[in-house]
């Protein structure tokens, strides 16, 4: 028996560890974090010490700019839980900057930039998954120029190794007998060399482009007489991996349908010249493999293929490199591949996927995309780069630096040169004059009194990381601003918090590309303490029970704050019923109920002293006419108006009580408001005249925890 109880125990401390967890997550994902914050550090007191707990307690107070009390907690997760995550490495590292500790936080800097898969953080960290924001809404330029090295033929591909771009290029070689490709009439592709160098635009001296000098062959056994493009190099230049139709040296061999297939090679680097050719183990007669890309760690190769495992035409797969050689192929999924073509994959340094698809939304044919890779393997929401990169046309084979500020992609739009042109891009800032700027300004009201409410801080939030991006406080007149914000950064939000008034949070919205625009949004605080109450939005249970829901605890941890703010406050809980059912059972579960209530409140740190007392009424005090004569002819709406939780302020220095009287909620089918309010007046008046010994008795009571209570 004594087993089953203690697991009885062990189970119920879990479940309530549970729900603790999704307030606090619910507080978080609000961007509420100083709640969040409490409520994570009391279940992690109360026994969840797991990882998850201490990274979001962590994560409360950086993002609310605690950088005393995060520094605490990520010290914990770096120290204790063996964090090795670079993100949380930065974090403490900027706020043990933050608080003075210069040489430790320099100590992990050093430990970071040694990570070759770390980048400097931009100006927010974890902004927009880390997709490439080229034009930073509208302040970055961004110089295109087709290329002095393009022909009237087919160029193309992107990949740049020590200063030497490398692409491919049907352009004939010149050489006597030279073959021609049947289905577009031109000689086959073979992949080329050549050095890169910046060129100046002399009309501005912020512009700047990319160049090529002359181009220089791949000599054999790279190239042969057939198709070769897509060259892509290891980091030590050891390797290269490249594509090449199904030619064996001899001949080339075709599937039973006749048709001749792509396949990707490795090439060896022996001593300055590309050798020991060999074609990798996953390549079929009977489907093409190309298009190859390696991973920022060179642990994993990426390719396009059509074999039987494809979603569409043609998908972009991924295969493990190994000591012992290639794990099994796998395809990317429905968050990147589509039911059309997807092509051409490159990945930068920012560990982001750039290809080119039909089947995502675009401007044209092919339209270049990007996508965050996760460390669990997922995918960002898929984003289409749009102009300059994109146009009504192909455009794919995109590459770009580690700088994100220079690269190239391919594109057969009009006004180039020849078949497929390689265009390169050279990104540089505006001057201050030409930048694109907006503000969002608004004002901040009490929600009953539509009073402005001054010295409110004001948070401007990226809504996918939560991070703060800038904070405003609002003026004797309530209004708050944003000035300067880049034009097109999207969803943002807006979120402020008050002592004693519930936060709000704005609709998600986006900056447009318009110069000197002003977004207007106004915000609206309710308060919690109206009258001589804390109010709150209804306290539900489930039927004919009293333990505190997840959605109730929600709610309460509103009572626990006001009371927080003010601790000399004191009050009195009072529960009730509608009239349905026995009136001894209402009053009992009531009863049962205002004391769950406040032991809730009295668990979350609240001296039980402060609680005057926690009686249930059942249906002793109704609203409304809906007593039990009444009952059957009563709607939901008006039972719902009898089934409340009171709040009173019994005592409390140093608190401002607003003036307004507590909202009667108007239901349908009842719609007396003056009956409702005289009727709340008279169930007052009848309430003080109680049998005080009865009072004294529920208090003294719940102090000495007698048997008898309750009976």
């Amino acid at each position: 028996m004594d087993k089953l109880i203690r697991l009885i125990l062990i189970f119920c401390s879990l479940s309530i560890f549970s729900q603790s967890k999704r307030v606090a997550d619910r507080f978080f994902e609000e961007f509420a974090y100083y709640k969040s914050a409490k409520i994570y550090e009391a279940v992690f007191e109360k026994g969840d010490t797991s990882k998850y707990i201490v990274t979001r307690i962590g994560d409360s107070y950086y993002n609310n700019s605690k950088t005393q009390e995060a520094e605490k907690w990520y010290q914990k997760l770096i120290e204790e839980y063996k964090e090795k995550d670079l993100d949380y490495l930065f974090k403490y590292a900027q706020v043990l900057r933050s608080n003075g500790n210069i040489k430790k936080s320099d100590s992990l800097f050093i430990v970071l930039n040694k990570d070759k898969s770390f980048k400097k953080k931009k100006k927010y960290l974890d902004k927009k998954n880390n997709l490439q924001n080229f034009l930073n809404g509208g302040n970055k330029k961004i110089n295109v120029r087709n290329l002095k090295t393009n022909t009237p033929f087919s160029d193309f591909g992107a990949f740049l190794f020590d200063h030497t771009f490398y692409y491919a290029s049907s352009a004939p070689k010149g050489t006597r007998g030279e073959r021609i490709y049947r289905w577009n009439n031109q000689p086959f592709l073979n992949i080329y060399k050549s050095k890169i160098y910046l060129e100046p635009v002399p009309e501005s001296e912020i512009d700047t482009v990319l160049e090529l000098t002359k181009k220089e062959i791949l000599p054999a056994p790279v190239n042969t007489k057939f198709h070769e493009s897509s060259a892509v190099i290891t980091k030590d230049g050891k390797y290269m991996y490249f594509t090449r139709v199904n030619f064996d040296g001899r001949k080339l061999r075709r599937d039973k349908k006749e048709t001749v297939n792509l396949k990707i090679y490795r090439a060896e680097n022996v001593n300055g010249s590309w050798t020991d050719i060999e074609e990798l183990p996953f390549n079929s007669d009977d489907y093409s493999v190309g298009h190859p890309a390696l991973s920022v760690d060179e642990k994993t190769l990426y390719f396009v293929s059509n074999m039987p495992s494809s979603i569409g035409k043609t998908d972009i797969f991924k295969v493990a490199i190994t000591p012992e050689g290639y794990g099994e192929p796998e395809n990317l999924g429905k968050s990147v591949n589509t039911k059309e073509k997807e092509m051409f994959p490159f990945i930068s340094d920012e560990n982001i996927l750039f290809f080119s698809s039909d089947g995502h939304r675009g401007l044209g044919l092919l339209d270049i995309f990007q996508t965050k890779i996760y460390n669990d393997g997922t995918f960002s929401k898929v984003v289409n780069l749009n102009f300059p990169f994109n146009s009504k046309r192909d455009d794919f084979s995109f590459y770009v630096n580690n700088t994100g500020k220079k690269g190239f992609f391919t594109s057969n739009r009009s006004k180039g040169k020849g078949d497929d042109d390689i265009y390169s891009f050279y990104i540089s800032d505006l001057p201050e004059d030409e930048k694109c700027y907006q503000s969002v300004k608004g004002i901040v009201t009490n929600s009953v009194t539509k009073k402005p409410i001054p010295n409110t801080v004001v948070k401007l939030i990226d809504k996918i990381s939560g991070t703060v991006i800038n904070e405003s406080l609002t003026n004797s007149k309530g209004i708050y601003s944003f000035e300067k914000l880049d034009c097109g950064e999207d969803n943002l939000t807006i979120f402020t918090e008050k002592k004693d008034y519930r936060s709000a949070v704005s609709k998600d919205f986006s900056l447009t590309k318009e110069n000197k625009k002003e977004f207007k949004i106004d915000l609206a605080l309710e308060p919690l303490i109206i009258g001589d109450q804390i109010v709150i939005k209804p306290i539900y249970f489930d039927y004919n029970k009293s333990h505190i829901r997840e959605d109730a605890q929600y709610e309460l941890e509103n009572i626990v704050s006001v009371m927080d703010n003010h601790p000399s406050m004191i009050i009195k809980i009072e529960s009730h019923t509608d009239s349905r059912g026995n009136k001894n059972y209402n009053r009992k579960l009531s009863d049962k109920r205002a004391k769950s209530t406040r032991d809730f409140i009295i668990s979350r740190g609240i001296d039980p002293s402060r609680i005057e007392s926690a009686i249930g009424y059942g249906e002793d005090q109704l609203l409304n006419h809906c007593d039990d004569a009444n009952s059957k002819k009563c709607s939901e709406e008006e039972h719902q108006l009898n089934r409340r939780s009171y709040f009173y302020i019994v005592n409390g220095d140093n608190i401002k009580i607003d003036n307004a009287k507590p909202k009667v909620i108007d239901r349908k089918g009842y719609k007396d408001q003056k009956a409702v309010l005289e009727r709340l007046r008279m169930v007052r008046k009848s309430r003080k005249k109680l049998n005080k010994a009865f009072l004294r008795k529920k208090n003294k009571c719940y102090s000495s925890n007698s048997e008898n209570c309750d009976k």
